[in-house]
């Protein structure tokens, strides 16, 4: 079996016993494991360099990687994405951050979840993306989102005007700060925080969000995964922010987007005693009554 790893730097030098602990896991279960190459410079001089190789940019994961291991938070895992593409190697996170909705295993839970991992005692968790497109390529070839696509004016600007169309029937303009198009895996993060629904993963939905709307009878829609969004911005200043999860652009210019459901998923491993409604629970902190404490 080949596990991958990737990862961010920390600036805690106190996750080092936790990510040999990873690798010291791997290895006692005789896998070949493979580094990214960003993280592989940040390990130098803190663990075992000799224990892994290096996966080097252009290396081809498809049919040669089984598994990659994120070590960081959820935002580690998104970045991950655009490694992964649509290779279809399965995912999981161990989360060294704080919410870890998609990087679900607890650092104290290391040994446990390597052990299940080479042992295949996992099902595996298919999510959609989106995909964002314009005449003018902003985000490359990694214009896909596992969370969402946002678009947002500048801290320093006037509210933007977002005039939006579904499947080619004009739908609303949206004034204020912005629109969330979220997935169901987005669904728990930034769209949530602005007053979204939160979609289950089965939903086959994606959710229109807006960011502070001016008009305060605009509320979130929930739409079918199959539905073709385009976008086009009006601001009074001269640039506002177009983002695809973590990865940022501004915009100086009126442009049309395009916003559709990628033709591939994702597929996150989860652990046998893990659930979405167990996840809901204990990172929501549904069912916890403050007053008892």
């Amino acid at each position: 079996m080949k596990i991958a790893v990737y990862g961010r730097q920390f600036n805690d030098p106190q996750v080092f016993p936790y990510i040999r602990q990873v690798f010291d896991s791997l290895v006692l279960h005789q896998v070949d494991v493979y580094v990214h190459h960003q993280f592989n410079e940040y390990l130098q001089g803190n663990v075992d360099t000799t224990a892994y190789n290096v996966l080097k940019p252009g290396d081809i994961i498809k049919d040669f990687i089984d598994i990659f291991i994120t070590i960081g938070g959820d935002g580690t895992l998104l970045d991950m994405v655009t490694v992964i593409r649509d290779s279809g190697v399965p995912v999981i996170g161990i989360n060294f951050g704080r919410l870890g909705f998609l990087a679900s295993i607890n650092k104290n839970d290391i040994a446990a979840a390597m052990h299940a991992v080479v042992n295949k005692e996992y099902t595996l968790d298919c999510r959609e993306l989106l995909v964002i497109d314009s005449d003018k390529k902003i985000f490359g070839d990694d214009n896909f989102a596992l969370n969402d696509v946002t678009i947002h004016k500048r801290d320093d600007s006037a509210m933007i005007t977002t005039h939006v169309s579904l499947n080619d029937e004009f739908l609303n303009s949206y004034w204020g700060d912005g629109i969330i198009i979220s997935t169901s895996t987005g669904s728990t993060a930034y769209s949530l925080s602005c007053g979204g629904p939160i979609i289950f993963p089965q939903s086959n939905s994606i959710a229109l969000t807006p960011v502070s709307p001016h008009n305060l009878n605009v509320r979130p829609i929930i739409l079918p995964d199959t539905s073709k969004l385009s976008f086009e911005v009006e601001c009074r200043g001269t640039n506002y922010i177009v983002s695809c999860d973590s990865r940022t652009a501004v915009i100086d210019k009126t442009m049309q987007f395009r916003v559709y459901k990628a033709d591939f998923k994702l597929n996150l491993i989860r652990m046998n005693n893990e659930s979405y409604l167990q996840t809901l629970r204990t990172k929501l902190l549904w069912g916890l009554d403050a007053r008892n404490y």
